[in-house]
């Protein structure tokens, strides 16, 4: 992506963005090489490749990928917290956790069942979001993209619901968002949102699948993990 120009003297403003950790991603020069740097570990189960990552600044990321399709099934985060113990897992992929779940307090408190859920599942060739519990006609939502902020916002013409969010692996890669590639569709009382992935993230994609696959991943019944 060629990099913006300085004009006039004045120097270029760095992009907004709407993630918490968008502005570091952008300083990566190469995620691709980053995600090859990191310790990895790959375990084979219940059909799919989980691997786990452990990069240089101490951050953790867990992927979990469908042994048929390669498809991302799942992506979470973990850092340190300012005790230098484990923070907790941040779900960016999958099914999201009930902050909750596990406690006492899970069984007296508990989210209503009518609200929105949102969550993205990907598919091979787009980044997808859904979000339930919207049971409003389609032709109320308006999906856009603003590219100065680097986000995706959802607007109901009912004032009902509202959704600001980037799509942190266009930020990893420092690629621009393309309004054309957005779309959505709704059924079910769930609002769908589609971003098809440009070709720079597929051919990365490939080529991350290559090399996970040179990792020895351990058995079931394998108490430990191979490392690369």
């Amino acid at each position: 992506m060629a990099a913006a120009g300085v004009a006039s003297g004045r120097r270029a403003e760095a992009p907004r963005c709407c993630g918490d950790g968008c502005a570091a991603a952008m300083a990566v020069p190469s995620w691709l090489e980053r995600l090859r740097a990191a310790r990895k570990t790959a375990l084979v189960q219940d059909g799919k490749r989980k691997v786990h990552y452990l990069f240089e600044d101490g951050k953790e990321m867990a992927e979990e990928y469908d042994m048929k399709t390669g498809q991302l099934a799942s992506r979470k985060w973990r850092e340190k917290n300012a005790l230098g113990g484990s923070g907790k897992w941040q779900v960016e992929v999958g099914e999201p956790t009930s902050p909750l779940v596990g406690t006492l307090e899970s069984e007296l408190i508990k989210e209503s069942s009518s609200n929105p859920v949102f969550m993205r599942k990907d598919t091979l060739t787009s980044f997808q979001w859904r979000i339930r519990n919207l049971p409003y006609p389609k032709e109320v939502y308006s999906v856009s993209v603003e590219e100065e902020q680097r986000c995706c916002v959802v607007r109901t013409t009912n004032k009902k619901y509202y959704k600001k969010f980037p799509i942190p692996d266009l930020d990893r890669y420092q690629l621009p968002l393309d309004a054309a590639a957005l779309s959505f569709t709704h059924a079910n009382n769930t609002l769908i949102i589609t971003y098809q992935k440009p070709k720079e993230i597929l051919a990365a994609e490939e080529e991350l699948q290559e090399e996970l696959k040179k990792i020895k991943a351990a058995n079931d019944d394998d108490s430990e993990c191979k490392t690369q």
